[in-house]
């Protein structure tokens, strides 16, 4: 008798059917085909138990499955609960009728009960595409599966639920969540404020400008002055997350397999922050099964870097594609996956190996070669991508021990998001283009072109401080963001001036002076 199920198989965010197909005749012997893994194969011992620990027993046939189609390679335990449920209909213990209406996926323990599997969300998401009556899920995954609307979503515990629901002996209710209401109600909580940081004026005045424009930037301070406190804090300030980008940011932590069990929808930008020991492959992806890294988890929100030389420099240079792409492309023998990796960089560092050089209350006992080595760890082509080079200088006392809060973020977000719906309108007729940063050079001539006196000003910086050609194209762009932040339709010489004194590390003579 043959029989079919239907789950799906996930590569990277592309997900495909696959048809569980189940042949019994007469014999002893189990084939699987359908270029399937390890975790695959092992699915008969697993089924074999769960069915005896449930009162049946595995069929004395010779049986054959294949998962259609057979030419994409299958990863995983989600296809253990349509094995069984197919061997089961096969051998007459459960009802065939129904199975054609629904997508089953989930792993099977030892005792019949179902455990989560990782990309719920983009199943769902193909389930309701191929135009199924319903998806069966572990109830670990119901929440993130049943985001989506006009597909019945099941949360089943055990495989005899799954049976009895099949043969119709016990009814269930789909899950609904008002997806909308419980994004919205979470989207604007934030445990870290700006009201909390004292003094630093600059600094926020910098990372306000980064948010508004979605520009990358990185911090150089000695220890202690709050660079990893204030990186923190930019979420809080940045635009709310779209129903879109939420869904696209929900999907890739599926696949992960990093959403917890009461989380439906993303709501607040991701906000990573890898330690300094970080791998190429955790950091961009990839393993034997290619796995989103630290800069796709960072997706629609912000990548943290901290003590950024201290990274190994062949990780650091890996960012360098993403940064310009904005989207990874992990390539096997036999197929590619492509994650997106549309992120901010925040990055911070010390001023040199000891932390302390330019501070005026420690001596720093650096040499300027040792200083010249560490900043060169940082190379030219990834800083000419970070458009914001912000020093930073540890609080004096008097503004650390005041009792008067510092501005709140939501003030900050309000001014950010004006700026932002500016830049939506000016490029609305520009396909992946929604902030400054992300301007092509012949978008700068026709949105930050400076008038005369400015360019003279950006000229005479470029040559008194030793400005590399690079800096030209950040320093309009920032200059935009400003702009907009000021309601100014056009860029004018302020906004060029606060703009050059962004890029502090293309000076050729930073390393030699007192920050």
């Amino acid at each position: 008798m043959l029989v079919k199920t239907y789950c799906a198989a996930v590569n990277g965010l592309e997900v495909t059917t696959v048809t569980c197909e189940i042949s019994m005749s007469r014999g002893m012997q189990y084939h699987l085909t359908g270029l399937a893994d390890t975790a695959v194969k092992e699915s008969y011992d697993r089924i074999r138990a769960a069915l005896v620990n449930n009162g049946y027993k595995m069929p004395m046939m010779d049986i054959t499955v294949n998962l259609s189609p057979a030419d994409i390679k299958k990863e995983g335990s989600g296809y253990d609960l349509p094995l069984a449920i197919g061997i089961l209909a096969a051998n007459g213990k459960v009802a065939n009728e129904q199975l054609e209406k629904f997508m089953l996926v989930g792993e099977l323990g030892l005792d019949g009960r179902l455990q989560p599997i990782r990309g719920a969300l983009p199943i769902a998401i193909r389930a309701r595409k191929e135009k199924f009556k319903g998806l069966i899920v572990p109830k670990q995954n119901i929440r993130e599966a049943a985001v989506v609307n006009q597909l019945d979503v099941f949360g089943m515990e055990t495989l005899m639920d799954v049976i009895r629901f099949i043969n119709g002996s016990t009814s269930y209710q789909p899950t609904v969540i008002d997806t909308r209401k419980e994004f919205y109600e979470q989207q604007n909580y934030y445990e870290l404020d700006f009201s909390d940081v004292k003094g630093q004026e600059s600094v926020k005045r910098a990372l306000e400008v980064a948010a508004a424009g979605g520009h990358n930037l990185i911090m150089i301070g000695p220890p202690g002055s709050g660079k990893s406190m204030l990186a923190k804090r930019l979420p809080s300030i940045l635009p709310p997350l779209s129903l879109a980008e939420s869904l696209e940011t929900t999907q890739i932590h599926s696949v992960a397999g990093k959403l917890s069990r009461d989380t439906s929808l993303i709501s607040q930008r991701p906000f990573r922050a890898p330690h300094h020991t970080i791998s190429q492959v955790a950091l961009v992806g990839g393993g034997n099964n290619p796995q989103p890294g630290e800069i796709s988890l960072a997706h629609n929100g912000v990548l943290f870097l901290d003590e950024m030389p201290e990274l190994a420099r062949s990780v650091l240079e890996v960012l360098r594609q993403p940064l310009e792409d904005r989207k990874i492309t992990i390539s096997r023998a036999k197929y590619s996956v492509q994650y997106p990796a549309s992120f901010m960089l925040i990055a911070s560092m010390n001023p040199c190996p000891c932390g302390y050089y330019g501070d005026p209350t420690h001596h720093c006992n650096c040499t300027p070669g040792q200083i010249s080595r560490y900043l060169s760890k940082i190379s030219g082509p990834l800083l000419d991508r970070i458009d914001i080079h912000c020093e930073i200088q540890a609080v004096p006392f008097a503004q650390l021990s005041t009792m008067k809060p510092g501005e709140p973020s939501e003030n900050i977000r309000e001014r950010v998001i004006k700026a932002r719906q500016i830049q939506e309108t000016r490029f609305k007729d520009f396909k992946g283009v929604h902030c400054n940063a992300q301007m092509t050079e012949r978008m700068l001539h026709q949105f930050a072109e400076p008038d005369a006196a400015s360019m003279d000003m950006l000229r005479m910086a470029m040559e008194r401080l030793k400005l590399s050609a690079r800096a030209y194209s950040r320093i309009l762009k920032v200059a935009r963001t400003i702009a907009d932040l000021d309601h100014s339709e056009n860029v004018q010489s302020q906004h060029i001036a606060e703009a050059i004194g962004y890029r502090n590390l293309d000076r050729s003579d930073w390393a030699e002076r007192g920050i």
